[in-house]
């Protein structure tokens, strides 16, 4: 009747029930009693444009439905090969920040990072970009400047930004924000494989009997694939999860996973080799396997190192915590499955030795016979929309598009007869040499699209110094991040509604962005790139990202025959796509490796630098929640703050015991770094010695603690093992407030800023 609603559960306030708010019961309502908030303000829809969502590394298909040049709302597709009509709750409903007030629409200059911004053209904006970057080459040399480029942005933006570095600037000083998250996948599945990405598509799963999932929290980083995994549990696989933390897959109301093995951050690399301990002297390697598919004098190597005693999960158990007869169990589970299959996540690739566990994890599906089929292979679970794109597109310093290192006389004049130029043939500076050579002084102009390294590179003083160290800070970016606190120049960056182009997710698959609406700055990222260039005298004429595609199809030997023609066909597209695969390559490795021969690399553990001692007993690490998105720039713009409108830091009730501290007191965490504030939240998700937090708040700045170290081959921060203290707070730190009234001047624009005083 009248008095009949609509409840969550046994009755719970939504926020506080199971429910995450995917909107699946919005879309699949048969009488139109559940529709979008948005429908009723806006109205209904009048067309739809089918693209790609822009958060995790997913790629989402959706109908973008408009009214005018309004946005009314987001419908997951069902032609999605990714997400087959399923979505979550950024995809679906934190899509506002586009039109959000906050943004930024014009260009601004400003001497000094303590002036107020100044409102100006795009020309006189493009003007000062080009003319600096003259003059301080001039000045300092061709090396002086940089790039920095965007996994937010398509893989033609990402591939322009590397071309402007190498054509116009004439170096190779271009890095990309997948050095900070998965810059060791690249390196460790390269070097045992022979290609930098995962091997299965999404759909693989549906095969697997068993799932090791390592330093991955899907349900809230990757809820859409969450989503398939758990139907297959549903289905009968097995689920093994090594994480110090209880994530959603350990126990639900649904899902349990036959092993969680809890260890401790910084283990990880001893935790596997235990693992692989086990299945070579039991005797459950896939040896005809082996020996057909992979380089058998290696695998002999490993094998012997593998089987010393100092590998043993008994050995182990002292450095990762985890009882022995429990690693023995779940290395039987995997090494007997039909099919095996591995995913991970930033819990794998941010350590010291990242790229070390990365080749463990290979060695693990090798040894087992786990790669080159459906339900089996090493799979990344790539955080942000595009980075395995701008990967791809040559965005490291020491690698053009494919993974060719600038130094291959062959690759690299297949460039330069294209381009018309000379290129170097030395590798360029990473994120942090970049900083580095800011402060000693010869790195003095970087060019910043789309990243907040500010807020999302580890060690944020040192980022800080190194920015505030050069002469001019470019910053294109939807909203004034962290990082244009330091820019000199801004230039107002469009969102993926406003665009053409591509983003390749997770599994290898060229999905396209499609323009929704009207770039309300008034250009495409691409198009304020191809600016600067034409600006630092290039002769680009590029009139639709199409162009873009086709000269990365005549570059790029993988995505040979990819075509805007065939996306649209098709609907999309893995990588590799060319004579040899024209649809697409779903299942890599099938028959043999890309490299030929599998590679076995012996993994020694080695502990972290990072130590724990009297002054910091607790280990720090870091992750994500499922409502918001990274360092939150454009989630905190949308209503799904409601779930989590500020970071706090999980803590278990025997350490909160020790010092006091209550649920949702503020606590001081500190390291040998730097220290913060933020609430506490007492759980028994992490374990004695471990404390937890996300990083979506500028307010709480978690990197402000984390430390300069690094994995050992690519520099990915070791953002997971941090030493730190808790101790109880009045409030924030001085640091905290410090950088606040920092900040509040430097975003000041002229001429609102007048009625400001200067601090």
């Amino acid at each position: 009747g009248f008095e009949s609603r609509i409840v969550a559960s046994m009755d719970e306030r939504f926020l506080d029930s199971e429910c995450v708010s995917c909107g699946a019961c919005v879309q699949a309502c048969p009488t139109g009693s559940l529709i979008e908030k948005s429908v009723l303000d806006q109205g209904e829809p009048e067309r739809a444009v089918l693209t790609t969502c822009a958060y995790c590394g997913v790629g989402c298909t959706f109908r973008a439905e408009t009214r005018g040049e309004t946005v009314v709302r987001m419908v997951p597709s069902k032609e999605g090969k990714a997400n087959h009509g399923h979505s979550c709750v950024k995809g679906r409903f934190a899509w506002g920040y586009a039109t959000h007030r906050e943004r930024i629409l014009k260009p601004m200059v400003r001497e000094r990072i303590t002036d107020p911004w100044r409102e100006t053209s795009w020309e006189e904006a493009i003007g000062c970009v080009a003319s600096a970057f003259r003059r301080i080459q001039a000045s300092h040399g061709r090396d002086a400047v940089g790039a920095i480029t965007s996994s937010r942005c398509t893989n033609e933006e990402t591939y322009l930004m590397q071309k402007l570095v190498r054509a116009g600037f004439r170096n190779n000083n271009i890095d990309t924000c997948a050095r900070v998250c998965h810059s060791p996948t690249g390196y460790g599945l390269g070097t045992a494989f022979g290609t930098s990405a995962g091997t299965n598509d999404f759909d693989s799963v549906n095969q697997a009997d068993v799932i090791l999932l390592i330093g991955a929290n899907p349900t809230d980083a990757h809820p859409v694939f969450a989503s398939q995994m758990k139907r297959r549990l549903r289905a009968g696989a097995k689920l093994i999860v090594l994480d110090p933390r209880r994530i959603d897959l350990v126990r639900t109301p649904h899902v349990e996973a036959a092993f969680h093995l809890p260890l401790r951050p910084g283990s990880n690399v001893a935790m596997l080799d235990a693992l692989a301990h086990v299945i070579v002297t039991e005797g459950l390697v896939d040896e005809a396997y082996v020996r057909e598919r992979c380089d058998w004098d290696q695998f002999q190597d490993w094998a012997a190192f593998i089987a010393e005693p100092c590998n043993s999960p008994e050995a182990v158990e002292a450095v990762s915590g985890v009882s022995a007869a429990l690693v023995r169990d779940a290395a039987r589970l995997y090494a007997g499955a039909r099919n095996g299959a591995i995913y991970y996540g930033l819990g794998v690739t941010e350590h010291s030795q990242g790229s070390t566990a990365v080749m463990a994890l290979a060695n693990l599906a090798m040894a087992t016979g786990n790669v080159g089929r459906p339900g089996t292979g090493v799979n990344p679970l790539r955080g942000q929309n595009n980075v395995q794109g701008s990967c791809d597109m040559g965005s490291f310093p020491h690698e053009f598009s494919d993974y060719r290192h600038v130094s291959d006389d062959a690759v690299r004049g297949s460039f330069e007869r294209l381009w018309g130029v000379a290129l170097d043939r030395e590798p360029g500076l990473r994120i942090p040499n970049m900083l580095d050579a800011a402060m000693d002084g010869s790195f003095r102009a970087l060019y910043i699209q789309g990243e907040d390294i500010v807020q999302s590179d580890p060690d944020t003083q040192h980022i800080t110094a190194g920015l505030s160290a050069m002469e001019c800070v470019v910053v294109q970016d939807l909203f004034l991040c962290e990082t244009a606190n330091y820019a000199h120049v801004f230039l107002p960056g469009s969102s993926f509604l406003e665009k053409d182009g591509t983003f390749t997710n997770a599994e290898r698959r060229i999905n396209r962005v499609r323009k929704v609406m009207v770039p309300r700055n008034g250009y495409a990222d691409w198009e304020i790139t191809q600016l600067i260039a034409r600006a630092m005298g290039l002769d680009w004429l590029i009139s639709h990202p199409s162009e873009i595609m086709d000269e990365i199809a005549a570059t790029t030997p993988t995505f040979a025959g990819v075509s805007y023609a065939k996306l649209d066909a098709l609907g999309s597209v893995q990588w590799p796509c060319n004579d040899a695969q024209p649809a697409g390559t779903p299942t890599m490795h099938v028959g043999h490796f890309v490299r030929g021969k599998g590679r076995f690399v012996v993994t020694e553990y080695i502990p972290t630098d990072e130590r724990t001692g009297p002054r910091f007993p607790l280990l720090l690490t870091t992750g994500r929640i499922l409502s918001q998105y990274n360092v939150g720039a454009q989630t905190r713009r949308t209503a799904n703050t409601l779930w989590h409108e500020d970071d706090v830091l999980e803590i278990h009730p025997h350490d909160a015991e020790q010092r006091g501290v209550r649920d949702g007191d503020w606590v001081r965490l500190a390291s040998r770094a730097g220290e913060t504030t933020l609430r506490a939240r007492i759980t028994d998700r992490v374990a004695p010695g471990v404390v937890y937090t996300t990083f979506h708040h500028p307010e709480t700045q978690a990197n402000v603690v984390t430390s300069e170290f690094s994995d050992w081959a690519t520099n990915c921060p070791e953002y997971k093992v941090t030493a730190v203290q808790v101790s109880p707070s009045n409030g924030p730190s001085a640091w905290q407030l410090e950088y606040d009234a920092f900040a509040r001047q430097s975003r000041r624009i002229a001429p609102a800023a007048e009625e400001v005083p200067a601090e």
